[in-house]
């Protein structure tokens, strides 16, 4: 009998044991696969976080100043070749923008840009199909020395941020223009320009931060939550005046930076943390305009006033940047309109010279022609869009190829103002537009 319930309780055992292996086992499985979904689901946030971070433009877009790449340079294909006699169609014409030099950006449903009303400087949003007003919010006090706004609206995320000819730097919805922050670059962060025309420079968006250019002694930089407009850094070490220019983003020996031009130098600074990682002497003159040419480590610079162009190689030893100088002429003195670089060729109006294609790495002119008259210069689709700044605004369709000047089109722009045409061309969506003053023009350059 007692033998008999010892067996019983030995296979009780053993059934238990065996269960409690099988329980241990699935309690394995079930851990392991929560695991690996915890870790894909790690990765798949990662992933959509880059993405987020890396991706500035859908396709069509023109979300800042000089475009998806802030280069001046489209993405798009499908253009047209050639224009018509009488130039590109015009599809619609806005008015009523207020005055300034601001250009557009183009997001979404939405074109965004700035002008002057008659008692406050404005940031604007249009109906991309119509042109069609769609909401105005104030940005600070209108006027100044040419009177009007110059920046070009960064619109990304769902935000629009903008800033007015006297330093006022406001974020505001996309959707309603609602304000959701604003900061003063001379009163709260006490901000010096190189001379009285009043700020001009296009905010940079870059990941979750703001970053634009104050100028004088507290730094020359700066960095703002995207989210609140609280300062993060300012770069200390860089303490120049600001210009008229525009900062560009750039990764340099695996280091994400900020490129900016002042009347005094070019320099880097860290996105992270705003430290100084390079800066080369560059003395400008009168008003530092253009946007500086980034081509992986090397910085390309022009402006006006007979003070011509450099070209700097930016390098890298350990952690100490430094950049030295390639050439410098007073060949290519690009006043107002900016240049672009397309392949190994820069284009653009150099003073005294009209427009030109240099080489690059040497500096060389390859060919020069008077073209459509002094003004700004974007690229798409191999072709070069020429703006003259006066007279009827002429504009003109070129190829953008080293082999010579090729002109395949030009019109000369209706409803022109009697200031100058300083807002730069826009090419997004297959349609170019046009800014002067109160009005806005859009034509359809996509190809059939």
């Amino acid at each position: 009998m007692a033998s008999s319930s010892g067996s019983r309780f030995r296979k009780l055992q053993v059934r238990v044991f065996h269960h409690g292996r099988s329980w241990i086992s699935e309690l394995s499985n079930t851990m392991s696969r929560l695991m690996l979904t915890i870790r894909i689901g790690i990765v798949f946030s990662f992933i959509l976080h880059f993405i987020a971070a890396t991706i500035h433009a859908a396709e069509g877009d023109w979300p800042q100043w000089r475009g998806p790449n802030r280069d001046g340079v489209s993405t798009e294909t499908g253009l047209l070749k050639e224009w018509p006699t009488n130039g590109p169609n015009l599809l619609w014409t806005a008015r009523g923008l207020g005055w300034g030099y601001s250009s557009v950006s183009v997001a979404g449903d939405r074109v965004f840009s700035m002008g002057d009303g008659p008692d406050s400087g404005r940031v604007l949003a249009l109906d991309r199909r119509d042109g069609k007003l769609l909401w105005a919010a104030s940005v600070g006090k209108p006027g100044g020395d040419y009177p009007g706004t110059r920046c070009t609206p960064t619109a990304v995320g769902g935000f629009v941020f903008a800033l007015g000819q006297w330093g006022d730097l406001v974020c505001v919805e996309a959707t309603s223009g609602k304000e959701v922050w604003r900061k003063s670059l001379p009163n709260d962060l006490g901000g010096k320009m190189m001379s009285g025309w009043g700020y001009s420079e296009s905010p940079l968006v870059d990941g979750d931060r703001v970053f634009c250019t104050p100028g004088g002694p507290k730094g020359t930089l700066a960095a703002l939550d995207k989210k609140t407009g609280a300062v993060l850094w300012r770069s200390t070490e860089f303490i120049d005046r600001a210009a008229y220019g525009s900062i560009v983003p750039a990764t340099i020996g695996g280091v994400r930076q900020c490129i900016q031009l002042t009347d005094s130098s070019v320099a880097g600074v860290a996105n992270d943390d705003g430290r100084l990682l390079w800066r080369a002497l560059r003395r400008g003159a009168t008003a530092v305009i253009p946007t500086p040419i980034v081509k992986d480590d090397l910085v390309f610079v022009t402006s006006g006033y007979t003070i011509g162009c450099h070209l700097f190689k930016v390098s890298k030893e350990g952690d100490k940047f430094k950049a030295g100088p390639v050439y410098s002429n007073k060949d290519i003195a690009n006043h107002h309109g900016g240049m672009v670089r397309v392949g190994d060729c820069v284009y653009g109006h150099a003073e005294g010279k009209g427009w030109v294609c240099v080489e690059l790495i040497s500096g060389k002119i390859l060919w020069r022609h008077r073209g459509a008259g002094k003004g700004s210069v974007v690229c798409a689709d191999g072709r070069l869009y020429l703006r003259s700044e006066d007279g009827n605004g002429t504009v003109a369709l070129v190829e953008a190829t080293p082999d010579g000047y090729r002109e395949k089109g030009r019109f000369d722009q209706p409803e022109r103002s009697n200031k100058n045409s300083w807002a730069h061309p826009v090419v997004a969506g297959g349609r170019l537009y046009l800014r002067d003053q109160d009005v806005l023009l859009c034509y359809d350059v996509k190809s059939p």
